[in-house]
């Protein structure tokens, strides 16, 4: 499948990711592909088609396979078998499987196709063309679609691409840290839009120290310290050894989970 050539994308299950994927592809781009989307969910589906002259709602799901060149399996892991139970997906079509803990061999078993499937990780930040998303195999089609919105990094292997996955379940608690300082901030006597305010724009400029890649992370933490102070305080008495360990528990259990999920997919 030529790159130029994918200009009809189908996408089953829009939830939050299925949706940042269609306002990336299509907000403000003249050259948008055909979009067919699944049915389900209709209140959202039914927005993104009369906000976007190229989205279309397909009856059913065999319809959005029938119209599509690559289809976005996007559905959550547990509804995966109910959503396309039947359905029918030649070999000449392309699927990205954007389903969480969900392995190749697992979705092309329940699919029953010998069509080639690429697992992504698009964030919710696709929808501003600013998220690199982690994809397996490599694939100039599914390459380019991710590129478009806002880059692609393949992983060497399967077993690299569930780290990256675990990596990505770390974001909610990025933001309920922030929610803890804004809450502690509160407690002591600060107004709740000015505590808000003031640690969205704290943490929007460490976002965009970020960008800065000539600096390794530890560099920028390094480089944000000043010996003995407030920085470093927080950092050495709550950041602990003890903390971090148990951070990398946390993250190998969730490893081991998505990797269990796929070797079961296999039996």
């Amino acid at each position: 499948m030529e790159v130029d050539a994918v200009k009809r994308i189908g996408i089953i299950g829009v939830g939050e990711i299925g949706r940042a994927i269609v306002t990336g592809l299509c907000d403000g781009d003249d050259k948008s592909p055909e979009v067919f989307l699944s049915p389900r969910g209709a209140g959202t589906v039914a927005e993104l088609s009369e906000r976007f002259e190229s989205v279309r709602v397909c009856a059913d799901n065999q319809e959005v396979v029938d119209h599509s060149e690559m289809v976005i399996i996007a559905v959550s892991r547990q509804d995966r078998h109910e959503a396309l139970a039947g359905l029918r997906v030649d070999g000449g079509k392309l699927v990205v499987n954007v389903m969480a803990g969900v392995g190749i061999d697992d979705l092309r078993q329940t699919l029953a196709t010998d069509a080639p499937v690429v697992r992504a990780i698009p964030l919710p930040a696709v929808r501003e063309r600013r998220s690199v998303t982690v994809t397996y195999p490599s694939h100039s089609a599914a390459n380019s679609l991710f590129e478009r919105l806002g880059g692609v990094l393949p992983a060497e292997d399967e077993t690299a691409f569930n780290a990256f996955s675990a990596l990505t379940g770390t974001l909610t608690t990025h933001y309920a840290y922030l929610a803890t300082l804004t809450s502690w901030a509160i407690g002591h006597g600060i107004a709740s839009d000015n505590a808000d305010s003031y640690v969205r724009g704290l943490f929007q400029g460490v976002g965009r120290a970020l960008g800065d890649q000539t600096r390794s992370l530890h560099q920028l933490a390094a480089d944000h310290e000043t010996p003995n102070g407030s920085n470093e305080r927080i950092r050495t008495t709550w950041f602990t050894p003890a903390n971090s360990e148990a951070l990398d528990k946390a993250l190998d259990d969730l490893l081991d989970g998505l990797e269990g999920q796929r070797d079961s997919g296999r039996r």
